[in-house]
């Protein structure tokens, strides 16, 4: 899920009924109980509508295939009433982690299934370690290979996954989905009146009359929908401080997955690069090339690029203000990001869409002839 804001596409459902609340005690319980593991230690992570906690096992007889450490995940109430989804979400880790990706996979109940359905859904899924991308400075050789995997992964997904639940990834008026920034208009006003909202305006406006008309002509895929700077581990393969080189250690949260188009994978993940980042306007390019290594777009998806990066942010954006007047105990939490997101999509106005693509389309150019800088 987007880090700041509520994953659920209905985002006026109160928090308080559908977050899970189990203390440390009781979680120990439910790995021991469902999962049949013994924990020697375990802590709470942080999340917004879900409940997630870091668990380390004790190894003893019976126990020695299973992994030291794992994040039991206890999905919201809302979300558990969806179990199909649910089900191919974590068919897809699995399946991704046997392609080659860096995923992680359930560990089976006793019973011998990947997750348990009473109020909610429980998985209890291997720990990734690593670094996020949040907490490095990004540079060109991370950017390239983010935008590499953001498209491997899509172009897997949608060429080799099959599961009769697949269908549940067609979700509709799921806020998350790139398709449905006109649907921000109902969530609009907890903005106010001021500058921010105006440029808003204009996306949505521009996103109905130039977006929208063309959806049918890009190209569909499943989407991870959420490769964002806390959803990306990395590890470092380098001894150089000075120039590090690093490498995609995990792959998180595949919550907000849904079919979209293969633009959309690349519009998203370009903002949440673009978030942590000393040169944003810059990001773009480097992020593009390493997609185009893999799904090279075509003209009609280029033209749409601008508008996609700033939808995206439109949505983070809208809905962290939104959420913030529902539960302002979290305001300072949820507006972190978005402090320097308005400041990122305001300069992205300034300089025009013409001159930051640009940008984008030179940079990703002096890659033609190169595997990566």
């Amino acid at each position: 899920m987007d880090p700041y804001t509520m994953s659920s596409g209905n985002i006026q459902e109160s928090q308080t009924l559908i977050k899970p609340a189990f203390s440390e005690k009781e979680a120990t319980e439910l790995v021991e109980s469902v999962f049949g593991l013994k924990v020697s230690a375990i802590r709470a992570l942080p999340s917004y509508d879900d409940q997630n906690f870091h668990v380390h096992i004790s190894r003893s007889e019976g126990t020695a295939d299973c992994a030291d450490e794992y994040v039991l995940k206890i999905t919201n109430c809302e979300d558990s009433q969806n179990p199909e989804l649910i089900e191919v979400q974590t068919q897809i880790m699995m399946f991704l982690n046997v392609e080659g990706f860096p995923s992680a996979v359930p560990h089976l109940t006793k019973n011998g299934t990947g997750s348990v359905t009473k109020k909610y859904m429980v998985r209890l899924l291997t720990y990734l370690p690593g670094m996020t991308v949040a907490t490095i400075s990004t540079n060109p050789q991370i950017l390239y290979e983010i935008g590499k995997l953001a498209a491997r992964l899509d172009k897997t997904l949608t060429e080799k996954f099959h599961h009769p639940s697949i269908k549940s990834l067609h979700r509709g008026k799921f806020i998350w989905n790139l398709a449905n920034v006109p649907l921000l208009e109902q969530y609009i006003h907890a903005l106010g009146q001021n500058s921010y909202r105006e440029v808003v305006e204009q996306v949505i406006q521009q996103f109905k009359d130039k977006i929208v008309p063309k959806l049918r002509n890009f190209r569909a895929c499943i989407n991870h929908g959420d490769l964002n700077d806390h959803n990306i581990l990395l590890d470092s393969n380098t001894a150089s401080p000075e120039n590090p080189q690093y490498r995609v250690s995990g792959i998180l949260d595949f919550s907000d997955m849904s079919y979209g188009y293969y633009v959309f994978e690349l519009a998203i993940t370009i903002m949440y690069m673009m978030i942590e980042s000393k040169d944003p306007l810059s990001v773009g390019g480097h992020v593009l090339a390493g997609f185009e290594s893999i799904v090279p777009l075509t003209t009609e998806e280029r033209d749409a690029l601008f508008l996609l990066v700033s939808g995206r942010f439109s949505q983070s954006l809208i809905i962290a203000s939104y959420t913030s007047l529902l539960y302002p105990e979290n305001k300072e939490y949820l507006m972190i990001t978005a402090k320097t997101g308005w400041k990122h999509l305001l300069r992205m106005f300034d300089v025009g869409q013409e001159a930051v693509e640009q940008i984008w389309f030179e940079t990703a150019k002096t890659y033609m002839n190169n595997e990566t800088v």
